[in-house]
């Protein structure tokens, strides 16, 4: 089985391109001309509702799905129609894919003997891979003796151990506990920035895909809904789906005029940042609203319900009868049924979708 010479000789990690790609399963279309790349020691997140799309994309970039058209790019290498075992990546399973019948040891080094490295140097290099991922003398126990967690370092270990410049992760920590996926990739974030490689991670947790990534794509449908880095993604989302999927938001819709946003029911809130006349909806993020005294803010609110969050207290103000809820953060609980001053310190204006 041939070892693919694909690397970059200035840097350690892989530019990949993704020019025009399309992808279908019998009628469906599932990749929708997609256009992307990912820069040399990148760490770039596909992020999406189940069926969207992005671990189609993934595997694509892999190898495992032949594409219907466009191309992908390696280092300016068109690697299209390369079968995945001569892309030279890593590859970590949603599920891990270890094998239960055979020990640590040969888990990790399966890829290295399909490459028919020598002994010495496999058990070398095996030995380094698990080090990086701080599972050191493990390699004669099974699988099924370790933990979840564990499980998910061997994985990434086996990936590892080939030394590519291209790792893919598909979505490596659902199967964890929220307290472990948390250590973890921080512990993984940390890895990749050390080692230089290029990492493509798929994953539905925002959170996840706001703390560890360079730049996000976030996939709806098959399509790009936007690319950008984290904060851009949260602060200024291009369209109401992003808004709604990465993270907590208010919509205030209605009509924005001269003297403000006029909502549906009449209610006009006064604002002299416009970026258009027209309808459109205002997206203010929870912590973006603070309280005032009533009568010193923007509008005026009456507290209807709230429920401790840990790190915060989140409330349901109600502005007008008609009107829309708007959530609130704050460190302290509010007075049910108190009427509070609401200040909006930043927001985003989206104009109606044609």
């Amino acid at each position: 089985m041939a070892h693919s010479a694909i690397q970059d000789a200035e840097a350690k990690g892989c530019n990949v391109v993704i020019d025009g790609v399309s992808k279908t399963f019998g009628q469906n279309a599932v990749l929708r001309d997609i256009s992307l790349t990912i820069k040399p020691g990148e760490f770039f997140t596909l992020l999406g509702p189940s069926g969207c799309g992005k671990t189609t994309l993934l595997r694509a970039i892999a190898g495992f799905h032949p594409i219907n058209g466009g191309r992908i790019l390696f280092n300016g290498q068109d690697v299209s129609a390369l079968p995945a075992w001569d892309r030279n990546i890593g590859f970590v399973f949603q599920n891990y894919a270890l094998w239960p019948n055979k020990t640590v040891f040969d888990n990790v080094a399966y890829g290295l003997k399909l490459r028919k490295v020598p002994r010495d140097a496999v058990a070398e290099r095996v030995r380094a891979a698990l080090a990086q991922v701080e599972l050191q003398g493990v390699e004669t126990r099974y699988p099924a003796e370790m933990s979840g967690g564990m499980q998910q370092r061997i994985a990434l270990a086996r990936a590892l151990v080939i030394d590519p410049p291209l790792l893919l992760m598909d979505e490596p920590m659902s199967n964890l506990d929220a307290r472990l996926r948390v250590s973890l990739r921080h512990e993984m974030r940390a890895l990749q920035k050390r080692l230089g490689l290029t990492a493509i991670y798929v994953t539905h947790d925002q959170e996840e895909a706001l703390e560890m990534s360079d730049r996000i794509a976030v996939m709806q449908h098959g399509i790009v809904q936007q690319l950008a880095d984290p904060e851009t993604i949260y602060a200024r989302p291009a369209n109401r789906f992003v808004a709604e999927f990465v993270g907590s938001a208010n919509f205030l819709e209605g009509t924005f005029e001269a003297d403000g946003l006029r909502l549906a029911d009449g209610l006009r809130l006064p604002m002299t940042d416009r970026p258009h006349r027209g309808p459109g909806t205002l997206v203010v993020r929870p912590e973006q609203v603070r309280i005032v005294a009533a009568g010193q803010g923007l509008v005026d609110a009456v507290v209807e319900d709230r429920r401790y969050m840990g790190k915060a207290w989140s409330h349901n103000l109600r502005v007008s009868p008609s009107s829309p809820l708007i959530s609130v953060e704050t460190r302290n609980a509010l007075d049910l049924g108190s009427r509070i001053g609401v200040e909006i310190e930043t927001v985003t204006f989206l104009p109606a979708e044609a």
